[in-house]
């Protein structure tokens, strides 16, 4: 072979193991991101490196693998679903520890889950994994609830506060903790819009007929005799 053909085995031979590579990393980079969602961009925003930050997001998925995550019984789940319908009766009379209650109960969820509770930051990363979707609820749930501490949290604060903790808290439950029973009786849907009603007046050719008269059922008289 001539050292200008093997030359060009060589180039063709890097350019080859270069798309190879160059491919593994894409394929890496859309596994993170459908893995982390919104979460994969916020990290990769915060590291300001694009590697980095991918780095860490491995290190998070090493770490969960290392969980031993189990999930809830239908009995768990019940009592749970009964202690978050106390919380929301709560906040009623008594938003300032509802919201508080709250986050004692999706902590609470959060260890029965199998996630350790240790440093915030380390159990936000431990949840991205599998409720990426879910933590800027938590997030801004845990924000609202530490101006409620300092008592810098108003009633509309407390109900955000609120909505925030029941995302995380349906997905660490795997159901709607709370699920609508009266839409089907008054015709809400799930947005809490009304739906038309049913007992809309009928157009002229949806309408019964109208009823027979004494007329109409006697027989017609016979004019051919």
């Amino acid at each position: 072979m001539s050292p200008t053909a093997t030359v060009i085995l060589i180039i063709v031979i890097l350019v080859v193991v270069a798309a190879v590579l160059y491919g593994i990393r894409v394929m890496r980079r859309k596994q993170l991101q459908n893995t982390f969602g919104p979460e994969y961009d916020r990290v990769v925003a915060d590291s300001g490196n694009r590697t980095e930050a991918e780095r860490e997001l491995r290190e998070r998925e090493k770490r969960h693998a290392s969980l031993e995550l189990k999930p809830l019984s239908a009995e768990a789940q019940a009592t749970y679903s009964a202690n978050w319908e106390e919380v929301q009766i709560q906040f009623v009379d008594d938003p300032t520890r509802a919201v508080t209650a709250a986050d004692d109960l999706v902590t609470r969820l959060i260890t029965e889950r199998g996630y350790p509770t240790g440093e915030y930051d380390d159990r936000l990363a431990d949840l991205s994994v599998e409720h990426a979707r879910t933590l800027e609820h938590y997030r801004k749930a845990h924000e609202i609830s530490k101006r409620n501490t300092a008592g810098e949290a108003d009633t509309e604060d407390l109900r955000q506060a609120l909505v925030h903790y029941r995302a995380l808290f349906a997905d660490l439950l795997g159901a709607d903790p709370v699920p609508s029973t009266s839409a089907a009786s008054t015709g809400t849907t799930s947005t809490g819009t009304t739906e038309e009603s049913t007992t809309r007046p009928q157009s002229t050719s949806e309408q019964p007929p109208a009823p027979r008269t004494a007329a109409d059922e006697s027989p017609a008289r016979d004019t051919s005799r």
